[in-house]
Order: C-alpha cells, then structure tokens, then sequence
C-alpha cells in the first residue's frame, strides 16, 4: 500500500513559477514509476510529466522545457518544477504511482495561473 500527498500548489501570476511536492508513504518506492496529472475543470485528466524507476523523464509536449519532474528514493519524494506558467496550465495535480497492476494516486492540489 502506498499513500501520496501533494503540496505546494497555490495562485501564481502568468509567468510565475511553482514547484510540487509529492510525499509517499510505504515501502518499496524505488519500484514504482512516478507521474503527474492534471485535470482542468471539464477535461479529462491528462498525463504532465513522468519518472521511471532509472530516471528517465517524459513530458506531454505542451509543457516540455517548462516543467522539470524529479524524484528522491531516499526521501520518497517526487517533485515537479514548473517555470514559465500559463493560464491553461491551472488544474488540479494529481501526483501517481505505478508498479506492476498496482496503482495510486494523490488526492491533489490545485494551481491556479491568473492575473
């Protein structure tokens, strides 16, 4: 079993920045495979960045040299930088984990780009 928690969303003007956290909870986190999602009110969520166990980072293209993902095994903590903020990157950020058949998610946070 494994129990995320996000942290470090808030209101941010165009441009801003911001960076996630997502604490994990329970044993075996350097198994898992990382990711963050995000879902804007009526659209389906949708994949924003993703770490594997070796550290290979993947990025949908829309946030690809704005957002950095990263993670600490020995912390058990994942991380999402995000630079340059636009209004259509305000969602709620979903922080998952993947091993196997086994699957988790975060309950969010949201963040909000406006002026």
């Amino acid at each position: 079993q494994v129990q995320l928690v996000e942290s470090g969303g808030g209101l941010v003007q165009p441009g801003g920045s911001l960076t996630l956290s997502c604490a994990a909870s329970g044993s075996e986190f350097s198994l898992f495979h990382m990711g963050w999602y995000r879902q804007a009110p009526g659209k389906v969520r949708e994949l924003v960045a993703r770490v594997n166990t070796g550290g290979t980072t993947n990025y949908v293209d829309s946030v690809r040299d704005r957002f950095t993902i990263s993670r600490d095994n020995a912390k058990k903590m994942v991380y999402l930088q995000m630079n340059s903020l636009k209004p259509e990157d305000t969602a709620v950020y979903y922080c998952n984990a993947k091993y196997k058949w086994y699957e988790y998610w975060g309950r969010g946070t949201q963040v909000t780009v406006s002026s």
